[in-house]
């Protein structure tokens, strides 16, 4: 079968190829791939090349796809898998594999499956790790938000809590504890916040800050602090732009005693964010560091004085586990969280490469590619006036949903452009 990708050759090296599959073998799974959303790792990968701890050492010579938050159909089933699946299933892709210890994943290592791709095909390592996972959702965009939503759910299980006297870790943030997001009014922050209001485990209060009103305004329209109170949450969005000494105004928004954070997210891999994380924490509170920085050397002080008298202490996380996106799965189709606010752009698969090499100069969130049509890459706050009419109806749409992307844009993006 012929299909057309995004190949991965080098450092800034892709390329838009058309070539032809191998046939699928009876343990693989052939797949139509519908939507992929661009990852930040996914630029630090085409930057990397076979730097890139997960690209191939021969990449020039095999090149690999990218793209690794992807959803789609099953075309063709493998005999082994044929009690499992079948043609018409919708998929997501978990692409933490850890197949045998290896590194090897989805979006920077394979040959033939990846998110920039028509049609790839999933060797049998997936199925065999529980990594190819079953989708009912009633959009294939929230499928490729499952991958990002589950290193959220994933970050708050990682952190933890212990007892006065108990050396055992409880996992997970503190029920009814303190919960703030530095730098949490990007796409990613607001989906914690989301996780964080209607997930298992809900704090007393949850802070949200940035240095941009405008962020945290739009946040504001998104996740309002009516439905934290429809939670039992009281929510609140912060600027700490013109404070002169953040640490003690975000203690005094935490108005009771002790005026301290029990979980600390920080979602900007910035050293003074970190050390204001640091500087916040009550006792026994959880420095979460989820932001990926780029620079092996990042680094940032922190107060030891406290790991050692007030039991201080930090975690991080790397993307999440199957767990994690089963559960972000689940919470999606059961419509507790909405993902939507990731998603600031969308495109066809030609407009992959450019957005993938020049990423970090474009502003906004998530950029999200339908793989099966060729469309730029248009922001969704600048639909409604383009002069195109299927951006303009899709303006129309999303307007009537807080300015979301949502089923039914995509809906009549793929029927419009089919």
């Amino acid at each position: 079968m012929e299909t057309k990708a995004v190949r991965l050759y080098g450092k800034k090296d892709l390329r838009l190829e058309t070539f032809e599959l191998p046939a699928v073998k009876s343990d693989e799974i052939l797949v139509k791939i519908i939507s992929d959303a661009i990852c930040m790792s996914s630029y630090k990968a085409a930057i990397q090349g076979a730097q890139h701890k997960r690209v191939p050492d021969d990449v020039a010579d095999n090149p690999t796809i990218i793209g690794h938050e992807f959803s789609g159909e099953i075309v063709e089933v493998g005999s082994k898998w044929s009690d499992g699946w079948k043609t018409g299933d919708r998929f997501v892709i978990q692409p933490a594999i850890n197949y045998k210890g290896s590194l090897y994943a989805p979006g920077y290592s394979y040959k033939y499956i990846g998110g920039a791709m028509t049609y790839g095909i999933v060797p049998q390592e997936f199925m065999e790790c529980g990594c190819l996972l079953p989708y009912n959702g009633e959009a294939f965009f929230y499928g490729s938000l499952s991958e990002p939503m589950s290193c959220i759910t994933g970050t708050f299980h990682a952190n933890y809590h212990t007892r006065a006297g108990s050396y055992r870790h409880e996992m997970g943030i503190k029920e009814g504890g303190r919960l703030i997001i530095l730098g949490g009014a990007g796409p990613m922050g607001l989906g914690a916040a989301d996780y964080a209001l209607h997930g298992p485990v809900k704090p007393s209060l949850i802070i949200v800050t940035d240095i941009a009103e405008a962020r945290l305004k739009r946040a504001a329209e998104i996740l309002p602090p009516e439905e934290g109170k429809r939670q039992g949450v009281e929510l609140r969005y912060v600027d700490t732009s013109g404070t002169d000494d953040a640490a003690a105004y975000l203690k005094s928004v935490a108005t009771d005693k002790p005026a301290g954070f029990d979980d600390v997210f920080v979602f900007a891999p910035v050293a003074p964010l970190v050390e204001l994380a640091d500087k916040i924490l009550n006792y026994d509170g959880c420095l979460n560091f989820f932001a990926g920085p780029s620079d092996p050397e990042f680094s940032a002080k922190f107060n030891f004085y406290n790991v050692h008298y007030n039991a201080t202490h930090i975690v991080g996380t790397s993307g999440g586990n199957t767990d994690d996106m089963k559960e972000s799965i689940s919470l999606m189709q059961s419509g507790r969280i909405n993902p939507a606010a990731m998603i600031t752009h969308v495109g066809g698969l030609n407009a992959v490469i450019d957005a993938t090499l020049n990423l970090p100069e474009i502003p906004g969130g998530k950029k999200l590619i339908y793989t099966q049509i060729d469309m730029p890459l248009t922001a969704i706050d600048d639909m409604k006036g383009s002069g195109d009419p299927t951006m303009k109806k899709l303006g129309e749409i999303t307007g009537r949903n807080r300015g979301l992307w949502c089923a039914e844009a995509e809906a009549y993006l793929l029927r419009a452009m089919s």
